[in-house]
């Protein structure tokens, strides 16, 4: 059964827009460097938060789902922007946490399975994962 997500985007001044979704409102804006006033994150940006919050999410629920002893954790997400017309070539997420090595290296497994934002965009570009700065392999992330 499909779901369909929405979200509102409204001009507010200048480059600034709101966006809102559900009961929640954002700034989206360019950086200063870009001619914005650098009041909210940019687009691009938003959608590194939408691939490491998917992902975090998920993450956090296969913890919860088998009370694994973990703690302290955190995702950093980047993305590269290169080509002609310019666009995101690859992502990268690094999970740190605390907790038993082999536990993290299956539950952030689970959790690359399960993101939808992650599925979606390893369509359009390659997403490496990484465990406390080790490479997961992509037959691991994704088998």
């Amino acid at each position: 059964m499909s779901t369909t997500f929405k979200a509102t985007i409204e001009h507010v001044h200048h480059t600034t827009s709101r966006a809102s979704v559900r009961s929640h409102t954002m700034l989206v804006d360019r950086g200063i460097a870009k001619g914005g006033f650098d009041l909210g994150p940019a687009g691009g940006e938003y959608q590194l938060v939408a691939l490491g919050g998917c992902f975090t999410s998920h993450l956090l629920a296969a913890i919860r789902a088998r009370e694994a002893a973990v703690s302290n954790v955190k995702v950093a997400v980047s993305g590269t922007l290169d080509g002609t017309p310019e666009r995101f070539t690859g992502f990268t997420l690094d999970v740190t946490l605390d907790g038993d090595p082999e536990l993290a290296r299956k539950l952030i497994t689970i959790a690359s399975r399960a993101c939808q934002v992650m599925n979606t965009m390893r369509l359009a570009a390659p997403v490496e994962i990484t465990y406390q700065g080790v490479p997961i392999e992509s037959a691991e992330a994704v088998a």
